[in-house]
Order: C-alpha cells, then sequence, then structure tokens
C-alpha cells in the first residue's frame, strides 16, 4: 500500500508544513492540532525526558502531505499513561532490552483521540493502512522492541486490531450532557444522596469566600500563567512524577489556540490560590491540570469539575473527560468509559504471553466498569 506514496520520517513536527497539517482530519481534537504538538517541541517538554519525534508522513505525487502519524521513540515510560512497566521489568529479566520503544501518542495526555490522521479529499481507508504499514516497518527497520498505539479511537482500534496489533482496554470517567438547561437541572438527575453530596462541597467553596474566575486563552496574562504553573509544579512535588511542561508551553497555547485554551482559577483574600487548565474540543472539553497553594474544603472538585459541568451545559458541549483515573467521580456524574491501545511487540514469545494477559485483563477491565455501573450516581 506505501508504494503509492512517499513515505518520510521526521523528526520534528516544525519540518512540516503548518498549512498541510491543518488540512488533516483531526476530528475537532485540540492534542493532535499542528499548535499542541508543536508546542510541546518548542518549550522543552519533550527530549529531556525521553519524548524523540518520528512523525510518519505520507506525501503525494506533488510532495503534498496526505497523512501523518504522531509517533515518539521512547527509552522510558513516562508520561504515557498506558502502564507497560511490568512489561519492561519482564524483558529486563530474561536479559532483553525494552527500551528504546515506538509509541503513536500525545504526550502527557490520556485522552482519546484520532491517532491516523489523513487528508479528507483523499481515501481514509486507503490511507490510514499505509500510515499503519509505514509505522509497522519502520518499527522493524530500527529493530525496537515494540509499537504502541495509545488512547486510539474504537474504529482504528478495531482497524489496528485486524492488522494482527494487540488490543487493550482501559477505563477512564466522562460525563455526557443529556441536553441539560442548567447545572440544577443535571443535579436533579442524581439521587438525593449524590445531590446533597455536590450541593454541600458547592456551599463550603462559597463560605470561604472564594472568587472564581475563568478565562479563554485570549484573556489570559504572563502573570496568570506564572500563577499557574506554580500549581501546576507543586502538585508533582506534592505527590510524585515530574512537572514536564514548561511555563512557556502554556503561553504558546494561550497565544496559537486562545478560544480552545480554559483556565479556572480561585482567588481568596486578593490572591490567586488554585487552578486548573482545559481545552476544548469540537464536542468535548477536556480537564487536564491541577495545582493549589492553599486546601479549602469542596475547592478540587469546584474548579477541577462542577465549574466546567457548568460551562459544557452553558455552552451546549456534549462531553466532558476530566483525565485518567478517578474513582471518585463517579459520584459526581462521570461515568465509567472504555479506552483502547494496540500493541505490536518483536519478540514472538513476548507476544505471545502479552496477548494472554489482556485477554485476562480486559476481561477484569470489563467486570469493573458492569461493578461501577451498578453504583451509577443517577436516579434509578
Amino acid at each position: 500500500m506505501t508504494q503509492h506514496y512517499n513515505v518520510q520520517i521526521q523528526s520534528s513536527i516544525l519540518d512540516i508544513p503548518i498549512d498541510q497539517w491543518q488540512q488533516l482530519d483531526i476530528k475537532g481534537n485540540p492534542f493532535v492540532s499542528y499548535f499542541f504538538l508543536a508546542a510541546l517541541e518548542k518549550n522543552d517538554c519533550l527530549e529531556t525526558w525521553g519524548w524523540q519525534p518520528r512523525f510518519i508522513t505520507l506525501l503525494d505525487k506533488n510532495q503534498k502531505l496526505v497523512a501523518a502519524l504522531p509517533m515518539y521513540l521512547k527509552d522510558n515510560s513516562y508520561g504515557e499513561f498506558v502502564f507497560d512497566w511490568a512489561w519492561a521489568d519482564a524483558y529486563s529479566r530474561q536479559g532483553l532490552k525494552y527500551y528504546p520503544k515506538l509509541v503513536v501518542a500525545v504526550p502527557y495526555t490520556p485522552a482519546t483521540g484520532p491517532r491516523l490522521l489523513t487528508h479528507q479529499q483523499h481515501d481514509p481507508e486507503k490511507l490510514r493502512t499505509g500510515l499503519i504499514e509505514a509505522a509497522l516497518a519502520y518499527a522493524k527497520s530500527i529493530q525496537v522492541s515494540s509499537l504502541h498505539y495509545l488512547f486510539t479511537t474504537e474504529a482504528e482500534t478495531n482497524q489496528l486490531e485486524q492488522t494482527g496489533l494487540l488490543r487493550r482496554s482501559g477505563c477512564q470517567f466522562h460525563w455526557q450532557n443529556n441536553h441539560y438547561s442548567s447545572f440544577d437541572d443535571f443535579l436533579a438527575t442524581l439521587s438525593s444522596k449524590k445531590r446533597k453530596q455536590i450541593r454541600k462541597e458547592r456551599r463550603d467553596v462559597l463560605a470561604a469566600d472564594l472568587e472564581i474566575e475563568l478565562l479563554h486563552g485570549k484573556d489570559t496574562t504572563s502573570q496568570h500563567w506564572a500563577v499557574f504553573h506554580q500549581f501546576y509544579v507543586s502538585t508533582f512535588r506534592r505527590k510524585s512524577g515530574y512537572a514536564t511542561l514548561t511555563k512557556a508551553f502554556f503561553e504558546d497555547l494561550a497565544q496559537s489556540m486562545p478560544d480552545q485554551v480554559i483556565l479556572v482559577l480561585a482567588k481568596h483574600n486578593g490572591e490567586y490560590v488554585a487552578g486548573t487548565f482545559n481545552l476544548l474540543g469540537v464536542d468535548t472539553l477536556y480537564g487536564r491540570h491541577w495545582g493549589c497553594s492553599q486546601t479549602f474544603s469542596g475547592l478540587h472538585f469546584e474548579l477541577c469539575y462542577y465549574q466546567l459541568i457548568a460551562y459544557c451545559i452553558e455552552h451546549g458541549i456534549k462531553r466532558f473527560e476530566a483525565g485518567a483515573q478517578g474513582e471518585h467521580k463517579l459520584s459526581r456524574g462521570f461515568l465509567p468509559t472504555t479506552t483502547w491501545s494496540a500493541h505490536w511487540l518483536a519478540h514472538p514469545e513476548f507476544s505471545k504471553v502479552i496477548a494472554e494477559f489482556l485477554q485476562h485483563e480486559q476481561k477484569g477491565i470489563q467486570d469493573y466498569i458492569d461493578v461501577l455501573g451498578e453504583h451509577s450516581p443517577f436516579k434509578k
């Protein structure tokens, strides 16, 4: 299939013409936009942490971009949110190298979205097949241990599985806008216990005399990002991991994607004390990062969930994805939702063992989702 196109491997998205990338069908997903991926590269968020761009591109006979795959060469598994540390450990115990590997993903972003990006005026099925073949050929040519597609759409996952990759399932919690007219309309659909819980949490925020600001990127200043970045860094200091995103990265997005960036900040006695960073797609709002300098009862839920649910209702946004994991989201109206990834492993025996593991894991994930479904916060 790839013989019909000129396959190129780009070590930077900045080497791809922006106008040609913008003609690819990204399904309104902000994370595979040129601006988001370029901001990661330009603002020192990638190679320091082991992400080396290796974008697959397909060019037509006129050397115009018709398809692309955001791919990275990795020497670790940090920032992926589809956990394969145990796989790497198993390789190591057998004296084999798991790294480097190739990952088709958006760095640090556990959000489902298109990965096989195709031009809208060409045959998308043929182009997706070409991308899959080109990525696998490249993986074999540089002799990596494996190739991983993370947070793929269901349709892409099905196609990848049909070409021989191993399907893996996960679970997140997403909020759906069922044509609510107001936040109270949404609350009315919840059980009495959950409704009272949310109202109490919101009252606690009001009682603390906190002032909430919701700003789009175009309304933010360098001061806002300086304050928010301190909050962002503080989260990693308190918990674990690394603050990989720079202040310049956030400022870049505020300028390049001004209508899609949403910053929610809280003030107390005239000083900012907490904030969340979010990105808006065509019909989905994505909650991404949170941090604070002081702790107030209910403030995390107010900034991370309730303010943004209210925003979705007001603006007719269909879905709100508030990030990875978090069973506590269930009682606040977020229901369990399946996520997917797809995997190719060069070593035949390890591929067989992992395939068996994934079958058991997938059953466990489905059982988990079924059990959670029995504890829905909504009225029966």
